[in-house]
């Protein structure tokens, strides 16, 4: 049994008083009666080079997801399993207040790429919808408040940071050795031909395409004051390449912050900019190459028809005996090397984010502030896609090279005023919060006509694309009152109405664009009573509740709702004479409309034992969406057979639970660690103005009409929709044999069956940190348990692979032991549990302390990342993103040595 230390040996520090942003304010954290997670920058993970990684594992029923391992990819943040079905369930991200753009831009995986993670001074979550309904319209999925770092007054100081590190693949995709492929084709081929196409090589094509990647990141931060103007100046610089040949990430940053008072501070500024510019080359698509391709065939080819591209070894059509020709085979999986160095996918984005914000306290009434804010967000994404001569992509094509340009504007601008007035009444021991403001934002997003380019005399060009020009308002007036009483007793209620032209229709009908979302809760403080005041075990005490309305409207296009035309496809034009003109097309439209609505109640408990040497809370929340939005089907009439609707309802319980304890705390040993534990059940109630029993398919795995999930009331969102396989004595799976679910004596998709989901039973994080005088020693990781992923690699394997096509392709060896002649895509067989437990980090360092002279300090560390992964899952990876796994880009493991130096 662990017992904490109950008193402390080491030399009293300063107890600063923690404080939490919650939307246009703050409050000490002793204060909160929502439930709201905050990440200081000593509690992020090291060595992340995107901002969503640095909260990874740390706070109860936030999970961030890696969209992959190529550098700059970023995560996927879900903060208690979102609250929509097709809509977005991204939560809204807000910098220095400015709410951010939900979407990001041409040439970037990743909006929070852009941002430089050293710049980051916290994360404060607001996961229920008492706490972010101050954000209204855009907070059903959450919010998370950035907070970038500041510069005091005081004398310059210097901080200087520079990791090298190497990134090595985590595995290889289980597939047939080259041997093996010639054994199985041997004993499955029907057709002597391919049999005859083997080769005598034995190539592990996954090994040609991956590398020990080399990467750096250095910053410099310059931060004090000159007079009465505090400031901080970074400067950074990051370059990553991906474990993949030729990809690349590069970031340059530049971040400034002024933070002056004035008029006896009764004139509080913070003005800042943060500039970037992101360099790209991406990976030219060849994994599920490498995976597929030949094993018997070599890498190179020195004869004529190699040749014609550049002596890489390509598929060209055989004759009946197997005999390859002299014209490429246009079906054939393209050599994977070929295409790394024949396909150049390039990009750079510009971003700038700057922000003034000025707060002022009313000389003749200092309890009244004024706080005006402003903002601006640009961001310019351009790119280019070539493929050179002699790429067999090209060649089979019969172009002699190809080029695409391409690019993409987007701006954000911010104006917000609002009036706070904060009163300590001590006639009745009452302190007063209340504020009251009015927000403007306004998004345009600009994309100019490209075309493809070919070297060909025959088609020399491809068609113009459609040229975008859209822009969205949303406007929003709000109000906020909190009532503490006696310490003891905390009220706070919230209102806000919101418009967006997203669902303006044209006419003078407007209810559908407003949406007004209220909130109220409540804290009881008992360790403030007078029966727990001086107790010497409780350091903390507190009882929450709380319930809120929140919106969504982040679905389909800017134009949902107003009657309006585009520009008709690419080869779509209208022939009159000699001439083609390109037409106008009219847009699905849905006139009425409106709001998705969250409403949620959320109960909580947070404790403190022991001098607050361990800490924690314990949250139940229950979400129900209703107005759903969602993209449907719709009848025969109008202008497309789908179409964006509210058409229903779903519900989300759930449970969360944190614990931080600090073990010991002696002047040369310290143990901190933190444990986290969530749980949450989503679930369909509702659909309206649909068929009985009507079901959204979701989860596309290949072909059209090829989904493996779907929506369904009474059952979790993505549920895997599938048939129930079937086995011999031998457990061996029986091709094509299903359960006959209904009883009606036949297999049909009323057979199929709801099983399992994507949405796990629990997730876990811990963190711990050891620290002996000088050295420390941290480490994180993360479990998730009822994971299950769909293996479409192995369901698209079959005998069908090696014979089909003129060509052949490798499987996984899981796909040659269930022995399938031809694909069984929907068979359960094919969902796996990936239940896991990774680390994600391990970090040993020495602070060298005084080295110069007091004040300075150099530290040194070395750290590892993507330690180890514990799975029963046959594929490389079993943390996948929507939980369809067709080899994706594998997340590589880190090896970094990293100085800090400050003086």
């Amino acid at each position: 049994m662990l017992h904490a230390q109950q008193s402390d040996t080491a030399k009293k520090e300063t107890e600063i008083e923690q404080v939490v942003l919650i939307g246009y304010g703050k409050q000490k954290k002793e204060d909160l009666t929502g439930s709201i997670a905050s990440i200081t920058s000593k509690d992020f993970n090291g060595g992340s080079t995107s901002a969503d990684q640095l909260i990874q594992g740390k706070a109860p029923g936030v999970t961030v997801t890696g969209n992959g391992g190529n550098p700059g990819a970023g995560s996927t943040i879900r903060i208690r399993g979102g609250a929509s079905l097709t809509a977005l369930n991204d939560p809204l991200i807000v910098i220095d207040g400015i709410p951010m753009d939900f979407n990001g831009v041409s040439g970037a995986s990743n909006a929070l790429a852009l941002i430089n993670p050293n710049d980051i001074e916290s994360f404060d979550v607001l996961k229920d919808a008492s706490a972010a309904a101050i954000y209204g319209n855009r907070a059903s999925n959450g919010v998370i408040l950035i907070t970038t770092k500041k510069g005091s007054a005081g004398k310059l100081k210097v901080n200087f940071s520079s990791t090298a590190s190497v990134s090595t693949k985590m595995g290889n995709q289980d597939v047939l050795t080259a041997d093996e492929f010639r054994k199985y084709v041997t004993e499955n081929a029907d057709q002597q031909k391919y049999i005859n196409m083997l080769g005598t090589a034995n190539t592990n094509w996954q090994d040609q395409i991956y590398q020990a990647a080399f990467g750096t990141d250095n910053n410099i931060a310059l931060s004090g004051g000159i007079k009465k103007l505090p400031y901080r100046l970074s400067i950074g610089y990051t370059e990553q390449n991906g474990i993949v040949k030729t990809n690349e990430f590069r970031r340059t940053s530049v971040g400034l912050s002024l933070t002056p008072k004035f008029f006896d501070n009764h004139l509080s500024v913070n003005a800042n900019i943060k500039g970037s510019m992101t360099e790209n080359r991406f990976n030219a698509g060849v994994i599920g190459a490498a995976q597929q391709m030949d094993p018997t065939q070599p890498i190179y080819d020195y004869s004529t028809k190699g040749d014609k591209v550049n002596n890489y070894w390509e598929w060209y059509l055989p004759d009946s005996n197997g005999v390859f020709g002299d014209k490429m085979n246009v079906n054939g999986t393209l050599n994977p090397l070929g295409s790394l160095y024949g396909r150049r996918d390039v990009s750079t984005v510009f971003r700038a984010i700057t922000g003034l914000q000025l707060d002022y306290k009313v000389h003749f009434l200092p309890d009244l502030h004024i706080n005006v804010n402003g903002g601006y967000d640009y961001q310019k994404g351009t790119g280019a896609v070539t493929e050179y001569p002699n790429f067999g992509g090209v060649v089979r094509s019969q172009n002699l090279s190809s080029r695409r340009d391409y690019e993409q504007e987007k701006t954000n601008k911010l104006f917000e005023s609002y009036l706070n007035y904060v009163k300590d009444i001590s006639a009745i021991n009452t302190k007063v919060d209340v504020m009251a403001g009015y927000s403007y934002q306004a998004f345009s997003n600009k994309i100019p006509v490209t075309r493809t380019y070919f070297g060909s005399t025959v088609t020399p060009m491809g068609s113009e694309t459609v040229q975008t020009d859209d822009d969205l308002v949303q406007v929003g007036f709000y109000g906020r009152g909190i009532f503490t009483i006696a310490d003891k007793y905390i009220l706070t209620g919230s209102i806000r109405r919101d418009g967006t032209s997203r669902f303006y229709n044209g006419t003078d009908e407007t209810d559908n664009m407003w949406g007004t979302f209220a909130a109220a809760s409540g804290a009881w403080k008992i360790k403030n009573e007078n029966f727990l005041k001086d107790s010497k075990v409780f350091s903390d005490l507190k009882l929450r509740a709380g319930w809120g309305q929140t919106g969504q409207a982040e679905i389909g296009t800017w134009y949902n709702s107003f009657a309006s035309y585009s520009y008709s496809e690419p080869g779509a034009s209208y022939g009159f004479a000699e001439q083609f003109y390109t037409m106008l097309k009219p847009l699905q439209v849905n006139p009425i409309l409106t709001w998705e609505t969250t409403e949620t109640t959320n109960a909580g408990l947070d404790f403190g034992f022991l001098n607050n040497r361990i800490t924690g809370s314990f949250d139940w929340f229950k979400k129900k969406t209703k107005d759903l939005l969602v993209y449907v089907q719709v009848p025969a009439g109008e202008v497309s057979n789908m179409n964006n609707k509210n058409i229903g309802e779903m519900t989300t319980d759930g449970i969360e639970f944190l614990i931080n304890v600090n073990p010991i705390k002696t002047q040369d040993f310290t143990w901190d660690f933190s444990f986290n534990v969530a749980h949450y059940n989503p679930k369909v109630t509702k659909f309206i103005d649909v068929a009985e029993n009507y079901i959204i398919e979701t989860g596309a795995i290949g072909g059209i009409g090829q989904n493996v999930q779907a929506h369904a009331v009474g059952y979790t969102p993505n549920t895997f929709l599938v048939y129930q396989q079937l086995y011999d004595t031998n457990g061996k799976p029986l091709e094509g044999v299903y359960a006959d679910r209904n009883g009606d004596g036949k297999i049909d998709k009323e057979d199929k069956y709801f099983y399992k989901s994507t949405t796990p039973d629990a997730t876990f994080g811990f963190s711990t940190k050891f620290k002996y005088k000088n050295w420390d020693l941290s480490t994180s990781l993360r479990a998730v348990l009822g994971n299950y992923v769909y293996n479409n690699l192995v369901a698209q394997a079959n005998v069908q692979s090696i014979q089909t096509n003129d060509f052949m392709q490798n499987i996984p060896h899981l796909s040659a032991d269930y022995g399938f002649k031809t694909p069984q895509v929907w068979s359960d067989i094919y969902i796996e549990d990936a239940s896991f437990i990774r680390m994600d980090n391990l970090t040993l360092g020495y602070n060298f302390g005084d080295v110069f002279n007091k004040g300075t300090s150099l530290r040194v560390y070395g750290m590892a990342q993507n330690v180890f992964v514990i799975s029963d899952y046959s594929g490389v990876d079993p943390e996948v993103f929507g939980n369809i796994d067709n080899g994706f880009y594998q997340r590589p493991k880190i090896y970094s040595l990293g100085l800090n130096f400050q003086f």
